[in-house]
């Protein structure tokens, strides 16, 4: 089959790279432990369900209902797997899961000793994940496999006239739990009528972390400007050097405005570049002390798990990755009752049309278009305040897929 050969090439370049690749060097070892960490951590005295998360956005989307299984079904034990290392590294000590691992490359041989070693009750994929050898070696055992929160597209491989093949391994989930109608629609279009419309999970998970969030006090202190007032504050998150040319010269122009910055990517390369574009105040979040901080105009967060708690001290967030592969977790920030902005590719999602359709985000297309809708927001109170209830209706309108799907299992 040319899937098990493109995985088997795919699986030979990883390795010829682990020498001199960071990424591909954890993948190729993380995955060399895999074995032996089912061996050491499987009860077979329990029942286990598997989650599999590509990376840490699915396992995000993923873990509100980790966490709902957890406390209400104390017979199952949580398998939880990643492919990427950038959400295998960050949650390999989460404290929902039982048993976190790497996940194989999908090949036949590797497939059957990860299920034999796993042994699990049942599967779930979160969004994109369609491993192909893994969904049929789950059917052939009998072992029901869920898909949640995903979303299909026409332009999708399975779609394509040379899809059938692809199209087939869709057939192999016991029940497909899409975001929107759509999906549903399509999928019958190709016989594919085992599908739920339960919405994206996404929306839970950023309630609960609405919830469970604490005060910063650094962030409270860096907001208020020298007589203890609050300052309008922009917060930009998860942005890449694409976003941050046009970020960085609107807060240089605007000295009535403060700073929180996220980079995506965070070396010391890449800091010092960020430093050097600044013209105003700025400081590291690992650097600062109430002595620190005071003066400063820009706050760089250079550290993971705080910034969907930081949102709340913001009036503007803008989410980075539009001008590049795609948008980043905009419901973070749009749940705390603010306006949201964001680059132009943000077509392939949901969350983003839907926001704009509700008068909550704004899609930004360049440096210009920025301006104006900052200047617009920024300087009439009533519209950023409209904008930030209306991002802050859409998230909680919209939540409830958890429950939804877990109504459904059987479980």
């Amino acid at each position: 089959m040319m899937y098990t050969l493109t995985i088997h090439l795919y699986a030979l370049i990883v390795e010829l790279l682990s020498p001199f690749h960071r990424k591909a060097r954890m993948i190729r070892f993380g995955q060399w432990k895999t074995n032996g960490i089912l061996r050491e951590k499987i009860n077979p005295h329990y029942r286990y369900i598997w989650f599999h998360a590509s990376s840490l956005g699915e396992f995000e989307q993923g873990r509100p209902m980790m966490e709902k299984i957890k406390a209400n079904c104390p017979q199952y034990k949580i398998l939880l797997t990643f492919f990427s290392p950038s959400g295998y590294e960050v949650r390999k000590n989460y404290s929902g899961a039982d048993v976190v691992c790497y996940l194989p490359f999908d090949t036949p041989f590797k497939v059957k000793k990860f299920l034999r070693l796993a042994n699990p009750s049942a599967a779930i994929f979160i969004k994109y994940e369609f491993w192909a050898n893994y969904l049929m070696e789950l059917k052939k055992r009998n072992i029901p496999a869920y898909i949640i929160s995903a979303i299909f597209r026409p332009e999708q491989l399975f779609f394509r006239w040379y899809g059938k093949p692809y199209r087939k391994t869709l057939h192999c989930f016991s029940r497909l739990f899409v975001q929107d109608k759509a999906s549903s629609a399509l999928l019958a279009g190709y016989g594919i009528k085992n599908v739920a419309v339960a919405g994206d999970t996404r929306f839970d998970r950023v309630l609960d972390v609405q919830k469970q969030a604490r005060p910063i006090p650094l962030i409270e202190q860096f907001i208020k400007n020298r007589e203890g007032e609050k300052q309008f504050t922009l917060i930009a998150g998860s942005f890449w050097p694409q976003d941050e040319a046009f970020i960085i010269q609107y807060f240089n122009e605007h000295p009535e405005i403060k700073l929180i910055i996220a980079p995506h990517e965070i070396n010391s390369a890449h800091l010092l570049d960020i430093h050097s574009q600044l013209k105003r105040p700025s400081v590291r979040l690992s650097d600062t002390g109430e002595q620190c901080i005071a003066g400063k105009d820009c706050l760089i967060i250079d550290s993971f798990g705080l910034l969907s708690s930081i949102y709340r001290y913001g009036d503007i967030a803008y989410i980075g990755g539009g001008f590049g592969k795609g948008i980043h977790n905009i419901l973070e920030a749009a749940v705390y009752g603010i306006p949201v902005l964001f680059g132009p590719k943000h077509q392939k999602f949901k969350e983003a049309k839907d926001l704009i359709a509700a008068g909550g985000g704004f899609s930004v297309a360049n440096a210009a278009s920025f301006q104006a809708k900052m200047d617009e927001l920024s300087a009439h109170r009533h519209l950023l305040e409209s904008a930030g209830q209306a991002a802050g209706h859409f998230v909680r309108d919209n939540a409830g897929a958890t429950g939804r799907i877990l109504a459904q299992l059987p479980l």
